[in-house]
């Protein structure tokens, strides 16, 4: 989590390849308690605008929250914080995010869908957001600078 802006403009930095592997057998309950952790934390946290930065490079598919999840979530969070999100950038976007987005596009808000943001690189991130209060992951890093590597050799 970082700040930007004059006001405490928050930044919430939210790694997936942390999340949990779908073959747990308390898998549901425990995404279900992430999610209110999530949700609490944000209200604690955010009194104005505020963006989310979603990591999504490094994680394997079985760790990847299902869309039932992720539509849950939008549906719970509540019409203030909707309001205050001011992106919802995705670092590292793999086809699978994207078609998902692309498939539930008719089912959010077209306030919702014109946030969100899709970004390659860090290079591309750092451009967008001020980086000295956000914390990549090692992984995230590693992750990213294989991928600038490949683009180079094609």
């Amino acid at each position: 989590t970082g700040y930007y802006g004059d006001g405490l403009n928050a930044i919430i930095v939210f790694a997936a390849c942390f999340l949990p592997d779908s073959s747990r057998t308390d898998y549901n309950y425990v995404m279900e308690n992430l999610f209110l952790y999530v949700i609490s934390t944000l209200e604690l946290m955010v009194a104005e605008d505020y963006m989310i930065v979603y990591l999504n490079g490094a994680t394997p598919r079985r760790r990847m929250p299902g869309l039932g999840w992720m539509k849950k979530c939008y549906q719970m969070i509540d019409r203030r914080l909707r309001k205050n999100l001011k992106s919802f950038i995705i670092v590292h976007p793999s086809w699978f995010i994207r078609t998902i987005l692309a498939v539930t596009r008719p089912f959010i808000s077209s306030k919702f869908s014109s946030k969100i943001q899709y970004v390659n690189t860090l290079a591309e991130l750092c451009e967008m957001i001020p980086m000295e209060y956000v914390h990549i992951p090692d992984s995230i890093i590693k992750y990213d600078e294989e991928k600038c590597i490949k683009r180079r050799m094609r």
